[in-house]
């Protein structure tokens, strides 16, 4: 289990996370629906631990031991892993050897080959440098390959759909559900309405606080509801008091 207790994070005198808590478990899939601008990608960069954002306020619990100290690395170590918006790129390096950690993963032919099946690449894609002959798309789908293939604890995909065509939807859905076979805590980061259907649970942020959570239809109603014509980044609106709840 993922635990996140009571985490903030300021910036500019700005809450961008406000005493924010939420807790993912193992084999299961969330998503995190909100507007952009609302805290989202900020959060899977507390999560990740990325240096920049290492001076968050609260707790943040892998299956009970506190991680807040950890690195980057030492968080990948003990089995966290995100996927960026925007794929990384790396000059040079074969789609293979980007899959395998440049053959630190002893992986079969057959695994690689049925692991792009599943983003929608073929085997040809093997041999191809990720940087220069692929397209942003494409490098999405090679970086949800990789990510599969080290069958993380914690996977946070930011944005999945990011420079991927609307007819993938298909693709994203198989790639959830082989992490969610594998038992990994999934967490999607999305504004997409369709994305957040995918999930088993989702929640709905806004100015940094998780403001209500539930079954993935139940949190689109809200947000479709509430966020849509919404222009208050920093302070919800409140209906019923949901944004007190």
């Amino acid at each position: 289990m993922l635990e996140v207790k009571e985490v903030k994070l300021i910036r500019d005198e700005r809450n961008i996370l406000n005493s924010l808590t939420a807790s993912f478990e193992k084999g299961r899939v969330y998503a995190i629906l909100g507007n952009n601008g609302v805290g989202k990608s900020t959060l899977s960069y507390v999560l990740m631990g990325l240096e920049s954002h290492n001076d968050y306020k609260g707790k943040i619990l892998l299956d009970g031991e506190e991680i807040d100290t950890l690195s980057v690395s030492d968080r990948a170590k003990k089995g966290i892993s995100l996927s960026w918006q925007e794929p990384a790129r790396f000059k040079g390096l074969t789609v293979k050897e980007y899959l395998t950690l440049g053959g630190k993963l002893r992986l079969s032919r057959e695994e690689l080959d049925e692991t792009l099946s599943i983003v929608g690449l073929n085997k040809e894609y093997l041999d191809r440098l990720v940087d220069e002959s692929l397209s942003g798309g494409e490098r999405k789908r090679v970086e949800l390959a990789s990510i599969m293939l080290v069958n993380p604890r914690v996977t946070i995909l930011d944005e999945p759909d990011s420079g991927i065509d609307i007819m993938s939807m298909e693709m994203i859905e198989r790639v959830l559900e082989r992490l969610r076979d594998k038992g990994s805590v999934v967490i999607i980061i999305t504004h997409r309405e369709e994305i957040a259907r995918m999930a088993d649970e989702a929640y709905l942020l806004c100015g940094g606080r998780m403001i209500a959570s539930g079954e993935p239809e139940e949190i689109v109603s809200f947000y479709r509801k509430l966020c849509d014509t919404c222009q208050h980044i920093n302070e919800p609106i409140t209906e019923g008091g949901l944004a007190n709840d």
